[in-house]
């Protein structure tokens, strides 16, 4: 009984600890309930001893059997260990936007074995932890700012500058568009077709990240509305 009510008061000292320092919730739960399982063990192999019990034959039984389970569940395991880091170093958190392992989409819980990701045509996909911080992942949520990339390859015949003209002048309407740093409209290559050059436009404004579909979408219309034969 004295024992129990010890372990009860470190987990609450521990409890409050954790809340000062500003823990992960997930993290601070973790640890917690860990530090009761290893007293309570503590406590039952002292009490056997009190009571005049073997313990050696008794503790070597539990070694066993952690090996045996650990080796049973290598692969939860190395999940829960990358569950750790994920959580402590923290490269990206709830609500973020990230790309990884073929999957883009909103993190909507960062577990001890998996992630949970919201892709945007609203499917939630379950990620093995060791996955993620095994392989690359990009977050778009890490900086203020994103840009919208596209290509485009205009007519034979076609003015460059005009239509690049014309196009940074559009752009100027497009809404949640960034002044700064601001839109990219230049050639990125071309292509030669019998005697005319059919030169390629590299389109590249910037938003912030809440706003990137609707800015890609709306910078496409755009395009298309300018981007038609301009001659000279």
């Amino acid at each position: 009984m004295i024992g129990s009510w010890i372990i009860k008061l470190v987990r609450t000292t521990l409890s409050r600890f954790l809340q000062l320092r500003q823990f992960d919730a997930t993290l601070a739960s973790y640890l917690e309930a860990s530090a009761g399982i290893l007293l309570q063990v503590l406590l039952f192999i002292a009490v056997l001893g009190v009571l005049g019990i073997e313990t050696t034959s008794f503790a070597a039984l539990l070694a066993a059997a952690g090996l045996a389970v650990g080796a049973a569940w290598s692969g939860l395991l190395a999940n829960f260990a990358a569950g750790i880091f994920l959580l402590v170093f923290r490269p990206f958190k709830v609500g973020d936007t990230v790309a990884a392992v073929s999957i883009t989409g909103t993190v909507r819980e960062i577990g001890l074995f998996v992630t949970s990701i919201v892709t945007a045509d609203n499917v939630v996909t379950y990620v093995g932890n060791n996955r993620l911080f095994s392989e690359n992942v990009q977050n778009f949520s890490a900086t203020p700012f994103r840009r919208v990339d596209i290509s485009v390859q205009l007519m034979p015949g076609t003015d460059p500058e005009t239509v690049s003209m014309r196009l940074r002048h559009r752009l100027r309407q497009v809404p949640h568009l960034l002044d700064t740093p601001p839109p990219v409209v230049e050639i990125v290559s071309f292509n030669i077709v019998g005697t005319s050059v059919a030169p390629t436009l590299a389109v590249r404004p910037c938003c912030r990240h809440e706003h990137y579909q609707q800015v890609y979408f709306d910078t496409t219309r755009a395009i298309q509305e300018i981007c038609v034969p301009v001659h000279v």
